[in-house]
């Protein structure tokens, strides 16, 4: 098996407070895996020490076999590690083809030419255009991303993680904040993404999770309780007790 990202020992403390506790965690490559838990478990605390948004107090992280535990959350990136997050991170003042286009420039390191070169520069504009197209956003590429309905940014979320060409794309509550028909419509997306791209989810909606979902971690207290299927993680009694069959099948994040 060939590991896209994987954990070892990962802990993360504030102050005496242990949000992930000794995490040892593999994600295959082409992996449709699954974070899933009950809220405070430390998810969010996991995903931010996977993408480098706040350090590990101890453990290592290696994207495809290389240790990247002290880089920066921008040097991840640079290695194949994109992600989505809980709120939107866009630049709402932009049109939408405007914010696929500046997360190109990002990864090509010319951002400082963006209002410059950025209407003129055909390849990039054509590259941004199918990221759109990709999550079926192409006719709205010069609306400006505020006047767009909630749904839709997370798509271009989407086309952004794209832009930065990764190996491994981490999706934080992808669905959240927006209704049942459009949740469908962004899985349906990151359904349809290639196979060679690996996703690591964290989803409150189990519907989603076990429709879209290879393989499943559970969280608990910051620690793996459990991992497996799908089928393997519902026939679960302890899942069912500590999460699915407390909260019927719906938890917050």
């Amino acid at each position: 098996m060939t590991t896209a990202i994987e954990t070892s020992g990962l802990t993360v403390r504030f102050g005496n407070f242990t949000a992930v506790g000794d995490v040892s965690l593999t994600v295959a490559a082409g992996a449709r895996h699954a974070l899933i838990g009950p809220n405070g478990a430390g998810k969010t605390s996991l995903v931010h020490a996977l993408t480098g948004a706040i350090p590990a107090s101890s453990g290592t992280v290696r994207i495809g076999g290389e240790d990247v535990t002290h880089l920066s959350q921008a040097a991840r990136v640079r290695h194949g590690l994109a992600r989505t997050f809980q709120i939107n991170q866009l630049f709402r003042g932009l049109t939408v083809l405007e914010n696929v286009t500046l997360a190109i420039f990002e990864r090509e390191r010319k951002t400082r030419a963006f209002w410059r070169l950025a209407a003129s520069d055909k390849a990039v504009i054509d590259e941004a255009r199918s990221h759109l197209a990709f999550v079926h956003l192409d006719a709205l590429a010069e609306r400006p991303v505020h006047s767009l309905p909630y749904g839709a940014q997370r798509l271009i979320e989407i086309a952004i993680a794209l832009a930065t060409k990764p190996r491994v794309l981490v999706l934080d509550e992808p669905a959240a904040g927006v209704p049942a028909a459009q949740s469908e419509a962004i899985f349906e997306r990151i359904h349809a993404l290639p196979r060679d791209l690996t996703l690591l989810f964290v989803e409150h909606d189990m519907g989603l999770v076990f429709r879209f979902a290879e393989r499943i971690t559970v969280l608990v207290g910051g620690q793996i309780m459990t991992e497996g299927t799908p089928a393997e993680i519902s026939a679960d009694d302890r899942v069912r007790q500590v999460y699915l069959g407390r909260r019927g099948h719906h938890a917050a994040a």
